[in-house]
């Protein structure tokens, strides 16, 4: 039932007062589904999101004291458990090749990540304290789980729906956000410009590429160690090729389940009476700006690569910089094609798409290097 009942009498004004934020949330849980079952907007997020809003502002007794939901907050959000278990589906889920065929892509996702720390002077300027700001500037990595980490860490209990939301609603949006800013800022010739085939890479390489990035990151960014360090940790089970069961399990069961309760969490976090305010409204633009700075420097910094390599890298990789995988890649595959139908950008897109996975725990653990 609607937390609050309506009694007709004098006091009926205010009993509406009462419910109208939770008739709001409704309202927003269900265009949320509606977006991922009617436009296809990333249904594996939006769905049980929209869902999560849905019942805890159906029925109050889910997010309170012994409820299913505030178990499932205490267990995987607080803990930080649900963020690193999908760290390390996604590790067993990612192929590197891409990266490691042209190692310069790194630099498309280093460039990217200015959309983290250009949100965070934009988060302080609009009134947040320093560490609630880092929690909300890591939206502009397009990674909901690295956000929902960090935000667990930094900022307050009431801002986790809002930020982890707002992560994961831009990433939904990649394809109507990033191409207009990829178009805007490269010319024609620059967006048709095609790429070599890719090379193999030898499975030893494949095999230490895990293990000596979970060494480097642990010199030199300690607290990104645990998103990295369990990201790394589920490729080495795809790439040993000796553990096909556990990378099939990690691949598959477990990040299935754990994508289910996640975003039930989430949405169950976004109850009328706390989330409709304007810190909530903040977080959002905060997380606009975030996501367009941070495909604007990818971008810049591809049509730097572009004209230091003699023009045979297409600038477009700079917008899959970000760590939205794969919609960036297909984002800058689709826009390519726009200008060349014959031109195939996604593998290549890949690289930098998942070197900005890592980049964006790294700029989170510098984050929270200087502000734990």
């Amino acid at each position: 039932m609607l937390t609050g009942e309506i009694n007709l009498g004098p006091d009926l004004l205010d009993q509406i007062h009462l419910i109208w934020p939770t008739i709001v949330m409704i309202v927003i849980g269900l265009a949320l589904i509606y977006l991922a079952v009617s436009r296809g907007m990333e249904p594996l997020l939006l769905i049980p999101i929209g869902s999560g809003i849905v019942l805890a502002n159906l029925f109050s007794g889910l997010v309170e004291d012994g409820g299913l939901f505030y178990l499932l907050k205490n267990i995987g959000m607080e803990t930080k458990a649900f963020p690193l278990l999908m760290f390390l589906g996604l590790g067993a889920l990612t192929d590197f090749s891409g990266l490691l065929q042209r190692p310069y892509v790194a630099f498309l996702a280093a460039a990217a990540q200015i959309g983290i720390f250009g949100a965070l002077i934009g988060a302080v300027m609009l009134g947040f304290d320093l560490s609630t700001a880092a929690g909300i500037a890591v939206i502009g990595g397009a990674d909901g789980p690295t956000a929902i980490y960090v935000s667990t860490l930094l900022a307050p209990e009431s801002l986790w729906g809002p930020i982890a939301v707002s992560a994961y609603s831009y990433m939904a949006l990649v394809p109507i956000i990033q191409p207009p800013i990829m178009r805007l800022l490269t010319t024609e010739g620059e967006r048709r410009v095609r790429m070599g085939q890719l090379a193999p890479v030898r499975r030893e390489i494949r095999i230490m590429f895990p293990i000596m990035t979970t060494l480097l990151i642990g010199v030199l960014a300690p607290q990104a160690v645990p998103l990295v360090g369990l990201m790394m940790f589920g490729n080495l089970l795809r790439e040993s090729g000796v553990t096909e069961r556990l990378a099939g399990s990690a691949q598959n069961e477990m990040i299935n389940i754990v994508t289910i309760l996640l975003g039930l969490t989430v949405g169950s976090t976004m109850a009328g009476d706390t989330f409709l305010e304007i810190e909530t409204l903040k977080v959002f633009a905060v997380g606009l700006l975030a996501f367009i700075m941070a495909t604007t420097g990818g971008v810049l910094f591809g049509k730097i690569i572009y004209v230091v390599s003699g023009k045979t890298v297409n600038p477009l990789l700079g917008a899959a910089g970000v760590s939205a995988v794969p919609m960036s890649a297909r984002a800058v595959h689709k826009v390519a094609q726009e200008a060349d139908p014959d031109n195939f950008l996604v593998m290549h897109a890949m690289g930098p798409n998942v070197a900005g996975v890592i980049g964006s725990a790294v700029a989170a653990g510098v984050l929270l290097s200087l502000l734990s």
